[in-house]
């Protein structure tokens, strides 16, 4: 008969390692980074969850290569438009080959876009990484599922992003699920329960709290600092950051004295069409008031044009724009070909590195995981300048602004919340199983006698 120990032990959710001791880490990598890739190859299925600037490119291309040596197959890494040419060019500096793939031919190391899935076969891959798997957090997804699915396939997988769960903690189930670790519903029933006012929202069971997070740090690492796992901080300290809130006045409507808020989302957006002329003019008058490189943010195809027109050496990217445009346009501004750039977060405001830029304007969204990623484009760690945000709204949608900044705080605290749970067992998992003798062991005379 089991007893109650062993009972309660078969109940741990801990995540069997599937992967491998490495030895000798490229030595491109700080010691933080040396710490995560080591442990993520020993994991085989893994995530990082590590803030804009902490090198998750360095060490998904550490953690591919490290792969393909072991398996002797070939590793694919998905990535976001134009991040997959930015990630070539990242290989090239460590020493890396990185190949660039729109047809789906494998090679050794094969960065592509998201949007060329489809034209991969999984049987010719023995390792995946996802750079901004953020995109998993859309549970109805068609790119989730698709993607998911082709994961299942291969055996080694590592998840990499700054925004795991950008809104709930139920958000982390699409990770967990991809990686093979335990299914999105599997998770919610074990760990959550739903919230009493809405069926639709779930927290986290009394009782299972310190469980949940010592789960989680069985196949992810959440960090925002290096000293999150105990290294140094003295090379990744941020700049200042300065956000100037740019509030024009609203008419009153018809037969109305006073301006009124803007609640409802139709509200919203007819005050979004009323004042586009005034809102883009504004933020042109800032663009065009430096020679510097800025960023233009937007939520309308509209504001996106007129801003192009009201900024002459702005470049605008759109959803209707061929990829490679898009890709001509982001690289473009990466390399100060292109000073001004306008486009909207969901389209480049993942994965690029910017900190040439110091510079951005925002329309308020309700999307806080948009803002704070196309924010982080610029305000980095690498980013060796004061950076400034201009956030142009009206009086009307001081709801929307509002409603980002309550999101933004939730998001923050999440993320804390995400790093404090885990903390202690961080460090106490990933040393488990690691024995460290500190004496010489001496075996037994009787035991020597024995065995003559």
């Amino acid at each position: 008969m089991v007893d109650y120990s062993e009972f309660i032990a078969q109940k741990c959710r801990f995540t069997d390692s599937s992967g491998f001791s490495p030895s000798n880490l490229h030595g491109f990598l700080y010691d933080f980074q040396t710490k995560i890739v080591d442990w993520a190859l020993q994991k085989g299925k893994a995530a990082i969850f590590a803030d804009c600037g902490l090198g998750k490119t360095p060490m998904q291309l550490s953690w591919a290569d490290k792969v393909a040596d072991h398996s002797g197959g070939n590793i694919l890494i998905l990535t976001p438009l134009a991040v997959a040419r930015q990630t070539v060019g990242e290989g090239n500096k460590f020493g890396i080959d990185v190949t660039l793939s729109r047809d789906g031919n494998p090679s050794r190391i094969t960065v592509a876009n998201y949007q060329m899935l489809h034209k991969f076969d999984h049987h010719d891959y023995a390792g995946i990484v996802l750079d901004e798997s953020s995109i998993l957090k859309n549970y109805s997804g068609s790119y989730r599922q698709a993607i998911t699915e082709f994961m299942q396939h291969i055996p080694y997988r590592l998840l990499c992003t700054t925004t795991p769960a950008p809104n709930d903690h139920m958000e982390l189930g699409t990770s967990s699920e991809a990686l093979g670790v335990m299914r999105r519903v599997e998770m919610l029933s074990t760990f959550f329960t739903h919230d009493s006012g809405s069926t639709q929202s779930w927290v986290l069971k009394g009782h299972a709290d310190k469980p949940f997070w010592k789960w989680m740090a069985t196949w992810c690492r959440a960090i925002r600092k290096p000293s999150d796992i105990g290294c140094d901080d003295s090379r990744f300290v941020l700049p200042e950051l300065h956000i100037e809130q740019h509030t024009l006045p609203s008419d009153p409507l018809d037969g109305m004295l006073f301006a009124t808020e803007a609640v409802t989302l139709n509200d919203q957006r007819a005050e979004r069409r009323r004042t586009l002329d005034a809102r883009c003019q504004q933020v042109a008058d800032i663009a065009n008031s430096t020679g510097e490189p800025f960023l233009c943010w937007c939520s309308l195809n509209d504001e996106s044009k007129l801003l192009t027109k009201l900024i002459p050496d702005a470049v605008e990217v759109c959803g209707s724009d061929s990829d490679d445009h898009k890709e001509s346009a982001m690289h473009g501004f990466s390399d100060g070909d292109i000073r001004v750039l306008v486009s909207k977060p969901s389209i480049a405001g993942f994965g690029m590195n910017w900190q040439h830029c110091n510079a951005m304007s925002f329309f308020p969204s309700h999307s806080h995981e948009q803002f704070y990623q196309a924010m982080r484009r610029c305000w980095r760690y690498g980013q060796e300048r004061e950076v400034t945000c201009h956030i142009v709204t009206t009086e009307a949608e001081a709801s929307v602004l509002a409603n980002m900044q309550r999101k933004e705080r939730m998001a923050n605290e999440m993320f804390t919340e995400i790093i404090a749970g885990m903390n202690g067992y961080q460090t106490e998992i990933s040393t488990a199983g690691t024995y460290c003798p500190q004496q010489k062991m001496e075996i037994p005379l009787w035991l020597r006698q024995n065995s003559k």
